[in-house]
């Protein structure tokens, strides 16, 4: 009985896997980048002023997947918020800290090395910043992309400049 319901299941992923394969209205891109071809600039507003941004794939404003990169300066913080669709983060170089919480604790905080990750779920309250040395992380997600801040007062973007 066992084997049948295996052989089953493996039929049924073949099938849908084919099915998905032909379907006219599935799209598919291809990218294919290497560092130096990476135009890098300023992150968005709703980050502090310092890290860099670039897009490797899809767009942060739209529905569908995405993956960005941010280059941080050592010590840049990212002040306690969340997001409203799951964060997908790997370091690429320097390291990164990440803790959980609504309240910036760097003594609650995780330090990643390059090749660490983490998962961030859904609504999970978290702050981040990098290590002693330049940091660079990638970031993939399902858009739009969206940042929360747990403390408005925190939104650059929100911010308004005293003259």
């Amino acid at each position: 009985m066992r084997r049948g319901l295996l052989w089953s299941l493996v039929l049924f992923a073949v099938l849908a896997g084919a099915a998905f394969a032909q379907d006219p209205t599935a799209t598919a891109h291809n990218v294919l980048s290497t560092p130096k071809d990476l135009k890098w600039g300023d992150p968005p507003p709703v980050f502090e002023k310092g890290a860099q941004f670039t897009l490797i794939s899809g767009d942060p404003s739209k529905e569908g997947l995405y993956v960005v990169r941010l280059k941080m300066p050592p010590g840049y913080k990212i002040n306690p918020h969340w997001h409203p669709t799951d964060e997908h983060v790997t370091v690429l170089a320097g390291s990164f800290l990440v803790g959980m919480g609504e309240t910036f604790d760097k003594a609650s905080m995780k330090e990643l090395p390059p090749g660490g990750y983490v998962l961030l779920p859904a609504q999970m309250r978290h702050f981040a910043m990098a290590g002693k040395k330049e940091t660079i992380v990638q970031v993939h997600g399902m858009g739009p992309f969206q940042l929360t801040y747990v403390n408005p007062a925190d939104d650059p973007s929100a911010r308004t400049t005293a003259k």
